[in-house]
């Protein structure tokens, strides 16, 4: 399984777009935490979620353990049909999403230019500057 490790960054919640049920987090590049890239996490088919506005010392995505399903099933009537669809977005937190695959993008903010979001529908993908993407899972 590969998790999403960005530790030590802020990330923010950017978006929910209820008629899609996507949802965007984003870590703008800052002289704070000394870090030069932009990056976004997008998780769609949102079905629940429990979030933070502001991630302070980062994220980790991760799938819930076993152990974290049985707790938030019975906390919030989670059918166990979607255990596999349940994301924890902190190392040790109690923020979670059940919603599809995450994907995430990341790109020097400064090659970025005019474009302000790396999940612009109407610039191409892959961007023509270097950038990095993957999915968790």
């Amino acid at each position: 399984m590969t998790d999403f490790i960005r530790e030590g960054r802020l990330f923010r919640v950017i978006g929910f777009l209820p008629s899609h049920r996507q949802l965007c987090l984003a870590s703008e590049a800052t002289l704070v935490d000394q870090t030069t890239t932009r990056v976004e996490v997008c998780i769609g088919h949102v079905e629940l979620m429990f979030l933070k506005p502001i991630y302070r010392n980062g994220l980790h995505i991760r799938r819930a353990t076993a152990a974290e399903f049985a707790v938030l099933s019975e906390r919030h009537g989670i059918p166990e049909e979607s255990a596999a669809y349940v994301w924890m977005l902190e190392r040790d937190g109690d923020s979670f999403v059940v919603g599809g695959q995450p994907s995430w993008r990341e790109a020097e903010y400064e090659l970025m230019g005019e474009r302000e979001s790396l999940y612009d529908p109407s610039k191409p993908w892959p961007p023509a500057f270097p950038a990095e993407w993957g999915q968790v899972g």
